[in-house]
């Protein structure tokens, strides 16, 4: 019978020598195919099944090319995050460098944008491939402390044999998530990495910490950024006559005027001056504003005619709704909550109630209120292409399901019941487009 799994941060502390050839016993019997009598930990034993099932080689060193110095630079200046690496540098370096570890932080695509600390550590860093450029999704170096905190979306510890891949044993990562404050989007990893004696049982919860303070540092920029706005927005708006509002480059809303108030309007990627059509407000005379624009909704249906809905889930961790309407495509990365809560809505095309999908989500019919107020929210940008009483999308939409190529990597991060069923339901091997 299999034991339970082992706190590995506390024998890492005790005997980071012993923890690292239990580990080793661990990931060489379930590689193997056999029964380990110590069990990998959960959040581990999920990630090398997603391995396994994609064919990755354990025993191979896979180095993606490296990120040319101008796309770095290039993705640097375009990433939310170098808004925050005072608040990351301020809470982790200090204390990294003594403790002969690295700082690195990547950004939602796995790229390594940013990496500072002790210069014995980077050299070793170098030596795993571990490098600025550098790719280090899960599904291309296998589980580690930047690919598989971003899949799953929650802080997570990868000691020593942890790691799928041979040449990365020797290592030891903890990385946490940083999110869009303002929608749940991510927006990178930050990690802190070194040799396994040297890593402390405390450091996964330090890292996550300075992470969420660094996503609280995004909040405060935002809403001061908005603030701004407002004030060059109130004496446009004063002058307008019937429905508009002023957004960011965004499309987070400062002020409105002649019309109810909405959190946010999604935005082509490259919005134009000119007669244009917006989700959720319909046909808007677009002008630009100093740090955004000008919508002046004009009195025409709030939607027009969708031709199709993709909802692509295929990327664990990276979820989309790309929407193919008459005025062009537009798309938007989803939080998981609302990837889970679209998922579902594909499920039950003839429609599901809130206390339907309350229990598919939490396996709980009276949570109602969380249901209901996430539907809100994600009707904001999807506008009438979403209905409701009950909630569906509307019937004239073609809706398009792009499944991960195995279904056990459904939404890795979520707990729904619905969804885990979905997992396990007979045949769930290669699913692609349904």
């Amino acid at each position: 019978m299999v034991n339970p799994p082992m706190n590995v941060a506390r024998l890492a502390a005790v005997d980071a020598a012993q923890a690292a050839r239990l580990l080793s016993e661990v990931r060489e019997a379930r590689l193997a195919g056999q029964r380990a009598r110590i069990a990998p930990r959960p959040v581990i034993e999920q990630s090398w099944g997603r391995m396994l099932r994609s064919g990755m080689d354990p025993e191979r060193d896979f180095r993606s090319r490296l990120l040319p110095s101008d796309e770095v630079r290039r993705r640097r200046e375009e990433s939310p995050l170098r808004h925050v690496l005072p608040v990351l540098r301020r809470g982790l370096l200090s204390v990294a460098d003594v403790a002969q570890h690295i700082m690195v932080v990547a950004d939602a695509d796995g790229r390594v944008l940013w990496r500072e600390g002790a210069p014995p550590v980077l050299r070793k860093a170098d030596g795993l491939g571990f490098e600025l450029g550098a790719d280090w999704r899960e599904d291309v170096v296998g589980t580690n402390g930047v690919g598989t905190p971003a899949v799953v979306r929650r802080p997570v510890q990868v000691f020593a044999a942890e790691h799928f891949v041979r040449s990365q044993t020797s290592w030891t990562c903890s990385g946490a998530p940083i999110t869009d404050p303002r929608d749940g989007r991510l927006l990178g990893v930050v990690d802190v990495s070194g040799p396994l004696e040297t890593m402390h049982p405390a450091t996964l919860a330090w890292v996550d910490s300075v992470a969420k303070l660094a996503e609280a540092r995004l909040r405060e920029l935002h809403t001061a950024s908005l603030e701004g706005l407002r004030a060059v927005a109130a004496p446009v708006l004063a002058r307008v006559a019937g429905r508009a509002l002023v957004v960011d480059r965004n499309g987070w809303t400062a002020a409105v005027t002649g019309m109810p108030y909405v959190r946010r309007v999604t935005l082509p990627k490259s919005l134009t001056p000119g007669r244009r059509w917006l989700p959720s407000l319909g046909t808007c005379a677009v002008e630009p504003l100093a740090g955004g624009w000008l919508l002046r909704a004009e009195d025409e249906p709030l939607t027009a005619p969708a031709r199709r809905i993709v909802l692509d889930l295929a990327r664990p961790g990276r979820c989309t709704v790309t929407v193919m309407a008459s005025a062009g495509p537009w798309s938007r990365e989803l939080s998981p909550r609302h990837a889970e809560l679209l998922f579902l809505l594909a499920e039950h095309r003839a429609g599901r109630g809130a206390a339907g999908l309350a229990e598919d989500l939490f396996g709980d019919a009276a949570r109602t209120v969380t249901v209901r107020a996430e539907m809100s929210r994600i009707r904001r940008y999807l506008g009438g292409l979403l209905q409701h009483r009950p909630y569906r999308f509307c019937d004239d939409a073609e809706v398009e399901v792009l499944f991960p190529e195995d279904l056990r990597d459904l939404l890795p991060q979520s707990t729904a019941p619905a969804v885990i069923r979905k997992r396990h339901a007979p045949g769930g091997g290669p699913a692609g487009a349904r």
